[in-house]
């Protein structure tokens, strides 16, 4: 009996540490994502850090509802759209399948309540109901769309409908690089929180429950979001963040054979993310930037400013290596704009430059005339005298 139990535990706990997965920076090739591509992408300055046919284009299914949902809360963000406006679900919008909370034709819901079975319930009629209530029709909102991923930057890109429904596109692709783009862009807007990260709501009075398709909501620390999809084009994909620390992480995995190789390869990315990066901001001695001389100038000096100093993200411990380097010129004649570049301060690790930001003049400097020598003599006689 004792030996059948020995056996029992040695076998518990190496499943155990099995199911646990540390990776180093050097050990991406053994990530397991089982997908036809992937990205990792750090939220705070959208340094890729990891990928795999990043730039392939593929159906993204239910993920493009990311690009739906950033249109919408831009606009609640703006003023332009508020969460207790009316929207009246028309034929279109009741006719959508797939995942759904059944709206009837004429049936009236809140921009809130559309909201939430967007994000939580990935619901297609709700999606098509706020798109048609924002620019008239579903076609006038792709056009938004496309607008928007022309706006990000988003090259792989082009929608059809703001769905991610499949049946009868050709053409609605993107790439897991694009779809980390806006997922980055969505989640600069801190308010989308309130609805990516609930895992349990109801509509109608309790009527409807909704259940966030996204399974790391519930089990795994600091998710912030984002969207699955599925569709038999698509496979199983999904736009996962999450944040530990300061360190606010993107995995997009695109192209899973199931569900399980989906959630499984967003964690394995997130999981690579927080054991081997750091977001650091990094620190210098501000009184090192010195005054610069104006030559023939109304002002004799300028005190010049460092444009701001940004996040960026490194492997862990490389963060104390940094080291601050300020190359300043010593004089500038007149005029000077305001902005114009007087120097910079370059970030280095092992001599090597990290991140550079300009120095610039804060202020607006004429050339000196004749009027003005004439009134800084008067001035430097009277306090003489």
């Amino acid at each position: 009996m004792k030996r059948i139990i020995s056996f029992l535990l040695c076998i518990i706990i190496a499943g155990t540490f099995s199911s646990l997965s540390v990776f180093s920076a050097n050990e991406e090739e053994k990530l397991d994502v089982k997908a036809k591509s992937y990205v990792l992408m750090d939220v705070s300055n959208g340094k890729l850090l990891l990928g795999k046919n990043e730039h392939e284009r593929l159906y993204p299914a239910s993920v493009t509802k990311i690009m739906t949902l950033l249109l919408v809360i831009e606009r609640i963000d703006s003023g332009k759209l508020s969460l207790e406006d009316k929207v009246t679900a028309s034929t279109a919008a009741a006719g959508k399948g797939g995942s759904q909370i059944w709206l009837k034709e004429g049936e009236t819901m809140t921009v809130d309540e559309l909201l939430r079975a967007a994000a939580i319930g990935s619901a297609n009629d709700a999606c098509t109901a706020l798109a048609e209530h924002i620019a008239g029709s579903e076609e006038g909102f792709v056009k938004l769309m496309n607008a928007k991923a022309n706006e990000l930057g988003m090259k792989d890109t082009n929608f059809e409908n703001c769905t991610g429904l499949d049946d009868d596109t050709e053409n609605h692709l993107t790439s897991a690089y694009d779809i980390a783009l806006m997922s980055r862009e969505l989640l600069s807007h801190e308010r989308i929180q309130n609805y990516t990260t609930v895992w349990m709501d109801s509509l109608r009075s309790g009527a409807t429950e909704l259940v966030n398709t996204n399974k790391l909501v519930r089990f795994y620390k600091g998710t912030t979001g984002l969207k699955t999809g599925t569709t038999s084009k698509a496979g199983h994909c999904i736009s996962a963040s999450a944040m530990r620390k300061n360190l606010h992480l993107i995995a997009v995995v695109l192209g899973a054979e199931n569900s399980t190789d989906r959630f499984e390869g967003a964690k394995a990315l997130l999981n690579h993310g927080f054991a081997n990066y750091e977001t650091v901001t990094p620190n210098f001695d501000s009184s090192l930037i010195t005054d610069v001389n104006v030559i023939k100038g109304i002002e004799q000096s300028v005190t010049p400013q460092v444009e701001k100093v940004l996040p960026m993200t490194l492997e862990t411990g490389t963060g104390a290596k940094i080291q601050p380097k300020i190359n300043l010129a010593l004089s500038v004649e007149a005029p000077v704009e305001k902005g114009q570049i007087l120097g910079t301060l370059d970030f280095e690790i092992d001599g090597n430059v990290i991140a550079s930001y300009n120095i610039v003049s804060p202020v607006e400097i004429r050339k000196i005339n004749f009027g003005d020598m004439l009134m800084r003599l008067l001035r430097s006689l009277s306090v003489r005298a």
